[in-house]
């Protein structure tokens, strides 16, 4: 197996299917469909579940994809980091966000970087904060923007101001609290509650202590996909402040919490001890500089 075999397989699942991935390698389908045929057979596996529209990936495909992430990643990565030693600031910044974190940070932010170094390209990778982070230990991108928690160890970072959690619910729909703005923790208890997994541990803890456990009825990370859950009438979902500028909707309602107040952090990290390209190092220079003190 070489480098072309890696990308071009990797391509076919980036594309969804052979022929979008021909188009996109611009070459034709039925070389591409003999060169995957051909490493199957080179690797004594089939990588790929024949008979459907939308390729889906064997075992050993999901195995293959993994690695050839990590191998892709660091080959792009070292052909970048030579390339800027002896040339002005130029190549690609790759970057991977959580979306609410991405839609509100991000347009601004790119937008000042690009007035400063217009010879930088950008790659933007959306997903998950697991998934942004599989993305930076494989050396997709170089640096994420998730909301916390994460391992401190294993990534560097810088941390972004607070920012409150609110209650998403249907406005025809299960309500509670009396005022119109804001709700108290211990308002929640009994109701139905759509949560990001990852903040699953932190919201059991804030009921515990306001004397209650939690009816959790759906843990997923996708923001935007936990308030489609909420004009489903699945239940209330637990979001940051900024989804409210995302998906301003006449069906929701949007009550900040209170008694307590608990907030959530969106953090920018990066792999520590890891070189990083010179596009990387100064846009996170920039995001120091506009840090408040």
């Amino acid at each position: 197996m070489d480098i072309r075999d890696m990308r071009n397989f990797y391509a076919i699942v980036e594309a969804g299917n052979i022929s979008n991935a021909a188009k996109r390698l611009n070459i034709a389908q039925p070389p591409l469909s003999k060169q995957m045929k051909q490493l199957e057979e080179q690797l004594g596996v089939q990588l790929f579940e024949r008979g459907s529209r939308r390729i889906r990936l064997t075992e050993a495909g999901q195995l293959l994809r993994e690695r050839a992430e990590q191998i892709l990643g660091l080959v792009d990565g070292t052909v970048k980091e030579i390339t800027e030693l002896n040339s002005n600031l130029a190549g690609t910044l790759s970057i991977g966000t959580v979306t609410t974190s991405g839609a509100t940070l991000l347009p601004n932010l790119l937008s000042r970087f690009h007035d400063l170094y217009p010879d930088v390209t950008f790659q933007l990778w959306e997903g998950d904060g697991y998934r942004i982070l599989e993305l930076l230990d494989n050396r997709v991108i170089e640096i994420g923007i998730i909301r916390a928690p994460f391992d401190s160890e294993i990534y560097e970072s810088i941390t972004l101001p607070d920012e409150p959690l609110m209650i998403a619910m249907k406005r025809d729909g299960c309500q509670c609290g009396e005022d119109p703005e804001v709700i108290r923790l211990a308002e929640l208890a009994g109701q139905p509650l759509i949560i990001p997994r990852r903040w699953q541990a932190m919201v059991e803890e804030w009921c515990e202590k306001a004397g209650f456990a939690p009816n959790i009825v759906c843990l997923c990370d996708g923001i935007l996909l936990n308030i489609l859950w909420v004009k489903l009438g699945i239940g209330m979902a637990l979001v940051p402040k900024s989804t409210e500028v995302l998906s301003s909707d006449a069906e929701l309602i949007y009550k900040t919490i209170v008694e307590p107040s608990v907030s959530t952090q969106t953090v920018i990290v990066w792999v520590r001890n890891r070189n990083l390209s010179a596009s990387s190092r100064h846009f996170l220079a920039l995001l120091q500089d506009l840090q408040p003190e």
